[in-house]
């Protein structure tokens, strides 16, 4: 049974900073291409960032290049976002989500529950 767990969500002010991790088990998930995305109240999910298995290629959303990094540790199966300059409008629920093809978009095969992040101005 494949499973994704985020955590390291929270409350930070403006301009802060925050790591989110997501645990994967149950895949193979050296190759799994590896996504987050985030869903704010009243609005539609947002691609954020992702990254393929195979070659290991980035991807942002417009909104958040430049600030965040998306990163993953395949001997640990974890992916990790870190964000940096933190603005109120990233306030959302962030989800972890895995692909066994290389569409960072997706759709994606797996998700996880998702983490709250809520920035405070």
């Amino acid at each position: 049974q494949v499973q994704l767990v985020e955590s390291g969500g929270g409350l930070v002010q403006a301009g802060g900073s925050l790591r989110l991790s997501c645990a994967a088990s149950g895949l193979t998930f050296s190759r799994y291409t590896m996504g987050w995305f985030r869903q704010a109240p009243g609005k539609e999910r947002e691609f954020v960032a992702g990254i393929k298995w195979l070659g290991g290629s980035l991807y942002y959303g417009d909104s958040v290049k430049g600030r965040f990094t998306i990163s993953r540790d395949n001997a640990k199966n974890m992916v990790y976002l870190q964000m940096n300059s933190l603005r109120p409008e990233d306030t959302a629920v962030y989800l972890c989500a895995a692909d066994k093809t290389l569409r960072v978009a997706g759709p994606y095969d797996y998700w996880g529950q998702g983490t709250q992040v809520t920035v405070s101005s």
